[in-house]
């Protein structure tokens, strides 16, 4: 029983560590930053987060292309369904 008085302060010690390497883990799993002891962000080694990157910005690039373009066609989706029939018969009688 005498034992007890101080395993509660070790266990008590012993949790902050264990805690932190939660913690961590947790965050990495994640893909939350990581950071050291000091607060300090470490980087992840990830020799293919470039190439990942790259090609994820291409993707950006042409699905912000596509988007644009079907925004256009849209418009003028909406600018024909607005339209009274009479200017739509006008403006194609005129491109005859």
């Amino acid at each position: 029983m005498d034992n007890l008085g101080i395993l509660i302060p070790l266990t008590a010690v012993a949790m902050s560590p264990v805690a932190w390497v939660a913690t961590t883990w947790i965050r990495a799993k994640h893909g939350y930053p990581l950071e050291d002891e000091k607060g300090n962000p470490v980087s992840r080694n990830d020799p293919d987060a470039k190439r990942t990157i790259e090609l994820l910005t291409n993707e950006n690039e042409r699905q912000a292309g596509q988007i644009s373009r079907l925004e256009e066609r849209i418009a003028v989706l909406e600018r024909i369904a607005t339209d009274p029939a009479e200017r739509t018969a006008r403006e194609i009688d005129a491109l005859r």
